[in-house]
């Protein structure tokens, strides 16, 4: 086609030149060759610059057709990560279609702008634009399927990142409090204990003034026990008396094969209720 162009001008420059001169003439078909050229040249890319769009959406297409089989067979399977996988492909047909669009537009600038004029090319858009519209049509179809299976996806991300970070901060707020309330309970259910000759008592100021626990005294001479767990402690004497107050129902001194006591706690919080701090005097 472009030779047959090129023959029929050069074929008028020859009538148009032969009047002129030998030389006039050969400069004239040469001119009119070269300006023929450019235009050849011009129109060469400007289809070669549309071929290229045009190849970039079709495969812009075959990557959307790919993502949809992969979101088919996810939506069919098994496995935990199954709704990612399917979020992932949604995510990467989304970001295709834009790209398809703004692609499909840019064509349409090249074709206004382009020398190149001809029915084919602008049928070739219009198909385009309509396989853009079908595309939509199976998109929407797919998101209709996925959600009357119940599989949740975050189509866009920030809707998983928002409920990542409402879940995390729950389950802040959830460990805070368990702490807080473990905390507390274990407060409530802490005791110390503490036996001990007169003489080792008044040297930890325990006993100060014959007085008990009146006086800044040792606190680390003290044992902590869990008053749900530790209901019986040995003292290792064959005598002892309680200094602290607390009720006498609820505990029992006894004695064991050799004839030491053995403080039984028979009922801890009763026991407990009126001092979480307990003086022994042994001998």
């Amino acid at each position: 086609m472009k030779k047959l162009l090129i023959l029929a001008l050069g074929a008028v420059a020859v009538v148009a030149c032969k009047q002129q001169g030998p030389k006039t003439e050969e400069l004239m078909m040469a001119q009119q060759a070269d300006s023929l050229n450019r235009i050849i040249q011009q129109k060469d890319n400007e289809i070669n610059d549309m071929m290229a769009t045009f190849n970039e959406i079709e495969e812009g297409f075959r990557v959307i057709n790919a993502a949809q089989d992969r979101v088919t067979l996810a939506k069919d399977g098994e496995g935990a990560n199954r709704t990612e996988r399917i979020r992932d492909n949604i995510a990467q047909i989304q970001q295709t279609m834009q790209h398809n669009r703004e692609l499909i537009n840019k064509l349409k600038s090249q074709l206004r702008q382009s020398s190149v004029k001809g029915d084919a090319l602008r049928k070739t858009i219009e198909n385009l634009v309509q396989q853009m519209e079908e595309k939509d049509k199976e998109i929407n179809q797919l998101r209709l399927d996925l959600k009357s299976r119940d599989i949740r996806l975050a189509e866009l991300g920030n809707e998983v990142a928002d409920l990542t970070v409402e879940t995390s901060q729950q389950k802040a707020e959830i460990s805070q409090k368990t702490e807080t309330i473990s905390a507390q309970d274990k407060a409530l259910n802490t005791a110390w204990f503490v036996f001990g000759t007169k003489k080792e008592l008044k040297e930890q100021h325990i006993i100060e003034n014959g007085k008990v626990l009146q006086s800044n005294f040792n606190r680390e001479y003290f044992t902590k026990i869990d008053i749900r767990v530790d209901k019986e402690i040995k003292l290792y004497s064959r005598s002892a008396k309680l200094l602290t107050a607390h009720p006498a129902s609820s505990y029992v001194l006894e004695r064991d094969a050799n004839k030491q006591y053995v403080l039984r706690i028979t009922n801890p919080q009763l026991f407990w209720s009126t001092s979480k701090y307990l003086v022994i005097l042994v001998s």
